[in-house]
């Protein structure tokens, strides 16, 4: 399956296909705690684009925008830069088809490559299929915020998930 999986840089051009993938999210999940929906403008400031370490990338499957996926800052300080927050955001017609573990080992790869050598994962506690994902790929549970957000009248918490990749 990896080869109809692929990577490509995410450049602005595309942000209105990331832009209509994430607004889905934001009407009709919890994935995001973005409550209202969001501009390429807005995009420009959240995804990491033209950066040589924290990078942005369309998922290709079988040659079509399956999604998107990003290794962003963790924090801003630069003692923080050998760690990266990693996030994927599949179309819902592509969920269930062993994406979401490929596009993961493509990107620890992709951080290693550029000197990552540890990966968050931060994800809503109630996110089932997510929190699958990154225990199946060896992320250990680092932390549970409990009732940090709330989103379509529900307290939500949230989970932060790590591997060490060196």
């Amino acid at each position: 399956m990896d080869k109809a999986i692929r990577l490509e840089l995410l450049e602005e051009k595309d942000l209105c296909l990331v832009k209509d993938i994430y607004n889905y999210y934001i009407a009709n999940s919890t994935a995001t705690f973005h409550t209202g929906s969001v501009s390429e403008a807005d995009l420009k400031s959240i995804l990491p684009i033209g950066d040589r370490r924290f990078r942005s990338f369309l998922i290709y499957f079988n040659n079509e925008v399956a999604g998107y996926c990003y290794l962003g800052r963790y924090k801003p300080r630069a003692a923080y830069d050998r760690t990266a927050e990693v996030t994927i955001y599949l179309k819902p017609d592509y969920f269930g088809k062993g994406i979401g573990r490929e596009v993961l080992l493509q990107m620890e790869q992709k951080a290693q490559d550029v000197g990552i050598v540890v990966l968050m994962g931060i994800i809503t506690a109630e996110n089932e299929s997510s929190v699958k994902l990154f225990e199946r790929m060896g992320y250990e549970k680092c932390g549970h915020f409990k009732q940090v957000g709330e989103k379509f009248g529900r307290i939500l918490d949230v989970v932060a998930y790590q591997k060490l990749l060196a």
